[in-house]
């Protein structure tokens, strides 16, 4: 699979929800950090795409400018669902950088605003309090434990 592929089928298989699709997609030994998973390496990776997929009832992903130079891709995305833990709607606009080994992705890192995201997904307390280091770390904790816990269950 050529690796500008590999990105459009990362994030076809989101859409779809099909989160085993997605692990298969990485290296064993692959990285991936964004404003709220820092630093996940090798399973953990597609655990998170598994628990996001699963949970994700009404997520729908969009994807463009998918560009591959060498062992480099980006992309940009747009995710919209509804935030589990509230209710509350949520449209994130990412943007993705990936670094592969082979056809596998070894690296992953998407950039998005966390306080934009908190004020979707959080409500007032993300508008007021999403900016803050307090905030980001009792998100950052929440999501590490449903992590934790999702990949225990298993």
């Amino acid at each position: 699979m050529e690796r500008a592929e590999v990105i459009e089928t990362l994030y076809r298989a989101l859409n779809e929800h099909d989160g085993e699709t997605m692990a298969g997609l990485y290296h064993p030994e692959a990285r991936f950090s964004d404003p709220v998973f820092e630093d996940l390496r090798g399973d953990e990776v597609g655990m998170m795409w598994r628990m996001l997929c699963e949970r994700g009832k009404d997520l729908r992903v969009e994807a463009s400018g998918i560009a591959v130079d060498g062992d480099r891709g980006r992309a940009h995305w747009e995710a919209y669902y509804t935030f589990s833990a509230t209710g509350r709607s949520v449209h994130n606009i990412i943007d993705a950088s990936f670094v592969f080994d082979g056809d596998k992705i070894i690296e992953h890192r998407d950039v998005f605003s966390l306080w934009r995201w908190s004020r979707q997904a959080l409500g007032p307390m993300g508008l007021v309090l999403g900016w803050s280091p307090i905030v980001r770390g009792k998100i950052q904790t929440t999501a590490r434990k449903g992590l934790q816990a999702f990949t225990a269950a298993r």
